[in-house]
């Protein structure tokens, strides 16, 4: 039996077939993607080069140097030779290291929690409840944008014998006030007053922005169950804010242990050795005795240092910092 098939059904199939391909987008092969993939590649390595290569040469590679030069003799002139570890035992043989490294201890234990208080209780302060706030808050935050050698200067001059402080003293209640920058027992006090009043806009800011950010609803389910003010902050606004804080203790902990300016301008480290810190004994051996390999060693024993306290600042924030 023969089968007859329609000529018209034959040839359309084959015509519907040739005008879908000959339409539809060709896709582009492995070798095309690649390629392009190999482009933005090239074309991002382009944009990153420069900051790369700043921060091999001016991080990265002074970083490895003095790490090489802290285990050598290392004079600004003269022969350099191999010194193994007799740079670190220098330094923790040196009593004046000693004082030094207690300076900054006690500069940091006083200034972070001064800090940290001041800017955290002016943050709670300014509310959306105070007018002309963000005029508060520009004021605040001046002295941290302003350059701090002249703001050192000025405190110099409150601080001097018959500054400011002692002019006010003697005509308020007849008294002279103590020779703030000439008396040990006075002249760390007063190099982290200074510092506090320098630096505590930054973290009001940071505290202000993430007391904004706290949900309204939250605050108004609280003050309908009858919690006060105290209350309120304690127990809904601080662990919603606990991740700023960290960010701003982390912060504030780190540059604490790296002060010097305020001390170097405002007493020279003195009297004697009473305000010197770690930054500036390193600044002095390296640049006044000129022995590079010893100031090498105590910027890497500060660098441990920092290490060593952050690293113990990340294990204990699992039990106060709460992330949502």
């Amino acid at each position: 039996m023969t089968t007859i098939q329609d000529p018209a059904t034959e040839t359309a199939v084959p015509a519907v077939a040739t005008a879908v391909a000959a339409g539809a987008p060709r896709r582009r092969g492995g070798g095309d993607q690649a390629s392009e993939v190999g482009r933005r590649s090239w074309w991002g390595a382009a944009f990153a080069g420069p900051h790369s290569i700043g921060l091999v040469v001016f991080t990265a590679f002074p970083i490895l140097a003095s790490l090489v030069v802290s285990f050598m003799n290392w004079p600004m002139l003269g022969e350099r030779t191999f010194a193994g570890f007799s740079n670190y035992e220098k330094l923790f043989t040196d009593p004046i290291f000693r004082t030094v490294t207690l300076n900054t201890v006690v500069f940091v234990v006083l200034y972070v929690p001064l800090n940290l208080v001041v800017s955290l209780g002016l943050a709670a302060w300014l509310t959306p409840k105070i007018k002309h706030r963000h005029v508060f808050r520009v004021l605040f935050f001046i002295p941290t944008v302003t350059p701090i050698v002249a703001n050192v200067v000025v405190w110099r001059m409150l601080y001097q014998p018959g500054g400011a402080i002692d002019a006010t003293l003697q005509s308020t209640i007849g008294v002279h006030a103590p020779n703030f920058l000439a008396d040990d027992k006075w002249a760390m006090l007063a190099v982290v007053a200074m510092s506090v009043w320098q630096g505590f806009g930054y973290n009001m800011l940071i505290f202000s922005a993430a007391l904004d950010s706290v949900p309204e609803n939250q605050l108004e389910a609280a003050e309908l169950d009858g919690a006060n003010a105290w209350q309120m902050f304690w127990r809904i606004k601080f662990p919603l804010i606990s991740p700023s804080i960290f960010f701003a203790t982390m912060m504030t902990l780190i540059t604490s242990f790296q002060v010097f300016v305020q001390p170097f301008v405002l007493t020279k480290g003195g009297p004697g050795t009473a305000t010197e810190t770690l930054v500036q004994y390193i600044y002095n051996t390296g640049f006044q005795t000129q022995q590079l390999g010893l100031a090498s060693a105590g910027a890497w024993v500060l660098f441990v240092i920092i290490l060593g306290i952050t690293a113990v600042q990340f294990l204990g924030q699992k039990r106060w910092v709460h992330y949502e």
